[in-house]
């Protein structure tokens, strides 16, 4: 029995994943590796995401409820605190800039209507800025997770190509098993790519909207602190 006919013979009947993981040049497994680890992050960042925005939400409304049924700002910020709730620590830049120029008489009312907005808008960018922080990582793998995976199905496709010369054959069983190999290595990198790319479209969205609800939350309480100050 010849050699093409065996390894015709030992050739897979169906697709199996880890035999193509194995049976792969170490570069192409390398590739394949470092794919499904980034896979296995970007599911770890959108689990943790998603729990995150939720839990936000939930303690932004409790906050913005309390905060507006409280008889003095400065007291209620004072005891409850930031914790865990940005909508808290944009009430206090705004109520400690508050506290800061009325300490004395308001020569400039407009000045401090300023101030305070643009100490509200400096915590707005920060709190949003830490919010979306882990999802450059979700852009940097959709963006190159495919590339990545190409570059082995190439390498792939070049030892499939190395293997004809080296067995004077150009026979599908010489080269198919090579280039399953390599396309493997892109079907794990749109594997990683794709979930990463939703996921950001998605997530940054939701960033978007919350930043928008914390700019309604500081558009209100700067109408608020204009009104005290008219009446003082």
């Amino acid at each position: 029995m010849s050699s093409l006919t065996l390894m015709a013979a030992a050739a897979p009947t169906r697709l199996d994943p880890i035999r193509l993981f194995l049976d792969a040049d170490i570069v192409v497994q390398l590739v394949m590796a470092g794919l499904l680890l980034a896979s296995v992050w970007v599911w770890m960042i959108i689990v943790s995401f998603s729990l995150r925005m939720a839990k936000l939400r939930s303690r932004t409304i409790e906050y913005e409820n309390e905060f507006w049924q409280a008889d003095s700002f400065d007291r209620f910020t004072s005891e409850r605190g930031a914790k865990d709730v940005p909508a808290a620590r944009v009430a206090q830049a705004a109520v400690g800039e508050y506290r800061r120029s009325t300490k004395g008489a308001v020569r400039d009312p407009e000045a401090l209507r300023g101030r305070i907005a643009t100490a509200m808008d400096s915590q707005i960018a920060l709190e949003a800025d830490d919010i979306a922080e882990r999802l450059n990582f979700l852009a940097t793998v959709g963006s190159v997770a495919p590339f990545v995976g190409l570059f082995g199905t190439v390498w792939g496709i070049m030892n499939s190509f190395f293997q004809i010369g080296a067995q004077e054959s150009s026979s599908l069983a010489v080269v198919a098993p090579g280039i399953s190999e390599a396309l493997f290595a892109t079907a794990i990198g749109l594997f990683a790519a794709i979930p990463a790319v939703i996921a950001y479209n998605r997530f940054s969205h939701r960033v978007d909207r919350y930043e928008a609800r914390l700019q309604r939350f500081a558009d209100k309480l700067n109408a608020t602190f204009s009104r005290q100050l008219e009446t003082r």
